[in-house]
C-alpha cells in the first residue's frame, strides 16, 4: 500500500525531473499541476482512509487467527442512553467489546466508562473532544487531546490506555508524531457499518454479516437506538453461526494497558 513518505520522494523526484525537461524542452506549467494534483489526490485519500496505513502503522483485522473471533467495536461514547443498553445486551449474549471513548464523554459520565471496564471489555483512546477540525490541528494540540483523555480514562476506571482509535479514522504526520510521542497502539476497523448515516437497521445489519468472516473488526457507534437495535441482531447473528466478540486486544494479541 502506498505511504506517505514514498509518495513524497517519489513526488520530489518527479517535480526535480520536470524542472530538468523544462529546462530542456520547455515541457509547460501543466505538468507542474498534474503532479501537485495527484500528489493532493493520494494525500487527501490517503488521510481519510485509516486502512491505507497513509501515514501510520493501524491493526485492522487478524485473519490468521485460528478461533471463530470476531471484534466489535463502538466509537464515541460513553453515551448515558446508549452505552448501558449495549453493555445489557453484550452481556446477555456473554460478549466482549471495545469501546473507543471520548475524553469529555468520560469524564461526564465516568460512571459507565467504569462498568465498561468493570464487565470485561476494554476501553481505548478516542481523542477529547471529537473535534471536526481534528485533522487541522498541529502536533501540541493532538497530544493534549490525547493526553487528557488517557488521563480522565485512569482517574475514572482505573486502567491506562494503549489503544487508539483516529476521530473520522483521519490520520496525518501531526498525528503520527503524537501518536508515536504517547506510544500508542492504533487500532481501525475492516467493517464499516455506517450506523451514523440514514441507512436503515437492515441496510446496516446486512452491510456488517454479509462480507463477515472470522478476525474482522466492526466499527459501530455507541451513540443511537438504531445501532442497540442492530447490535442485538448482530449478536444473534454470531451466536447462530458459532462466531463470537472479544477485545480487539484478545483479537489481535496486544495489550490494551500500559
Amino acid at each position: 500500500m502506498l505511504k506517505y513518505p514514498f509518495i513524497n520522494s517519489l513526488s520530489l523526484l518527479a517535480f526535480i525531473v520536470l524542472i530538468i525537461l523544462d529546462i530542456i524542452w520547455g515541457i509547460g506549467w501543466w505538468t507542474y499541476i498534474l503532479l501537485a494534483t495527484v500528489w493532493t489526490t493520494l494525500t487527501i485519500i490517503g488521510s481519510f482512509h485509516i486502512r491505507w496505513n497513509y501515514h501510520l502503522p493501524a491493526l485492522h483485522f487478524n485473519h490468521k487467527i485460528p478461533d471463530n473471533l470476531v471484534s466489535i467495536t463502538f466509537d464515541d461514547g460513553p453515551h448515558p442512553n446508549y452505552t448501558p443498553k449495549v453493555l445489557e445486551l453484550l452481556q446477555k449474549y456473554n460478549a466482549r467489546a471495545t469501546f473507543f471513548c471520548v475524553g469529555h464523554q468520560v469524564k461526564l459520565y465516568g460512571g459507565i466508562a467504569k462498568q465498561i471496564v468493570d464487565n470485561g471489555h476494554t476501553i481505548g483512546n478516542h481523542t477529547y473532544t471529537h473535534a471536526n477540525k481534528f485533522g487541522f490541528f498541529g502536533t501540541q494540540k493532538v497530544l493534549l487531546e490525547l493526553q487528557k483523555t488517557k488521563t480522565i480514562i485512569k482517574e475514572k476506571t482505573g486502567v491506562n490506555p494503549q489503544l487508539y482509535r483516529p476521530a473520522f479514522g483521519v490520520t496525518n504526520p501531526s498525528i503520527k508524531r503524537a501518536v508515536k510521542k504517547m506510544e500508542l497502539k492504533t487500532v481501525g476497523w475492516n467493517i464499516r457499518s455506517l450506523d451514523t448515516t440514514k441507512r436503515s437497521k437492515k441496510a446496516v445489519l446486512k452491510r456488517i454479516t454479509s462480507t463477515i468472516q472470522k478476525g474482522d473488526i466492526i466499527l459501530l457507534h455507541d451513540s443511537s437506538e438504531k445501532t442497540v437495535e442492530v447490535l442485538e441482531q448482530l449478536l444473534l447473528f454470531l451466536q447462530q453461526n458459532k462466531m463470537q466478540s472479544v477485545t480487539v486486544d484478545q483479537l489481535l494479541d496486544i495489550e490494551a494497558y500500559a
